[in-house]
């Protein structure tokens, strides 16, 4: 065991981590200090939006106020909830007029090291772009703001007279601004804000520093993940559980996304529409049922899963991967996934035994950071006290 633990301290010292102390702090810009586990490196941050301590705090507000949409019915976090580690716990979201989202949102955990945003679009690389979409975007309409709405709901924000006190939060945040409320500095803001989602404090990080015991269960079920067994770590064996990752510090960014055999219509290897993947973008044969794999880090919490929430529990999706891909036997998505054509190599069948399957997903519950689902700093500041 003192082996495996000091194999998995090198490699995600490679990812650009490393160290002994379980949480350290780290300058940023202005009046902003990083908090950071030791293993973790310091987060890429736009040179245009730095961190502000002012800022991370406006964009909370943003981010937990129903007065940001187009009808004022949904806030970001209606799909982004801090219990289920920034999920809904949908198999699909729904926008702030009711209409159902094709795929499943993503949690938020850690989201200033993806190298790219959402499922399958390669061309989302900065949060600030990719918030134009839930805000801006007409199918599905999510936080629905257009031509016709987007000037009256940023009035709204001049015009507050609530806890949140805008006009005087975005006079100091953005003092270069002769008129501050603008949705460049929303974006800005709120998008800060997602930075400073940090989650490295599970079970699992502090057996890393020698602060915490991993039962045997969990310690069979780690060495399975890293293992060449079951060979989890080639999509989710970075610091942050999953392979596209992007820091202060990268210099080669590396963002593949993959067919995991979950869908075979008919036999041709087609994934239902919309949720192509990569393909509804390139139009590429070998795209088809390409998504990125997300992070596994308190993935206990954001059940259902998969791209569409079309497993209800850790042991289906454990079991999806024993098997190489997905058989459905009958219906409308009838298909042998485990023979789809597009599939990537890294998905073959396991020989896992239930014991095996279990101990897995023993170990993917350790995790689960308490302190980041349920810390003030990332909650709802409208709540009542």
């Amino acid at each position: 065991m003192a082996g495996a633990a000091a194999a998995l301290l090198a490699a995600l010292a490679a990812c650009g981590g490393g160290g002994t102390e379980l949480v350290e702090s780290r300058a940023g810009t202005g009046d902003w200090v990083w908090s950071l586990p030791a293993h973790f490196p310091t987060p890429k941050v736009p040179a245009d939006n730095p961190m502000t301590v002012a800022k991370v705090e406006l964009g909370r507000f943003l981010f937990y106020d129903r007065r940001l949409s187009g009808n004022g019915q949904q806030a970001c976090a209606g799909c982004h909830l801090q219990d289920k580690a920034f999920t809904d716990g949908r198999a699909r979201a729904v926008g702030s007029t009711g209409e159902l989202h094709p795929r499943s949102a993503q949690h938020l955990g850690n989201v200033a090291y993806n190298a790219t945003l959402t499922w399958a679009n390669p061309s989302l690389v900065t949060l600030e772009r990719q918030m134009e979409n839930p805000l801006f975007g007409e199918s599905p309409i999510e936080m629905g703001i257009n031509d016709g709405n987007k000037e009256a709901v940023l009035q709204r924000l001049r015009d507050d007279s609530s806890i949140a006190g805008y006009p005087a939060r975005f006079r100091a945040v953005f003092p270069e601004s002769a008129q501050p409320v603008t949705w460049a500095n929303v974006i800005k803001a709120i998008s800060a804000f997602q930075r400073s989602l940090i989650s490295g404090n599970s079970r699992y990080d502090q057996w890393l520093q020698g602060q915490a015991v991993l039962n045997a269960a969990e310690q069979r079920g780690m060495n399975l993940f890293f293992g060449e067994k079951a060979e989890c770590f080639h999509c989710h064996g970075s610091f942050n559980f999953n392979d596209q990752i992007v820091h202060a510090g990268s210099r080669i960014v590396e963002t593949p996304f993959h067919n995991t055999g979950l869908y075979n219509l008919g036999g041709t290897g087609a994934f239902p529409e919309p949720n192509r993947g990569v393909f509804e973008l390139s139009a590429k044969a070998d795209d088809m049922g390409r998504f990125r794999a997300p992070s596994l880090r308190n993935v206990e919490v954001t059940a259902p899963y998969l791209h569409d929430g079309s497993a209800a529990t850790l042991d289906e999706v454990v079991a999806i991967y024993a098997a190489g891909g997905r058989h459905i036997a009958s219906g409308p998505l009838a298909g042998d996934g485990r023979t789809n054509p597009f599939k990537s190599d890294l998905v073959s069948r396991i020989d896992l035994n239930a014991q095996e399957q279990a101990d897995i997903v023993a170990f993917l519950k350790t995790l689960t950071d308490q302190e980041f689902l349920t810390h003030a700093r990332h909650a709802d500041p409208f709540a009542p006290k």
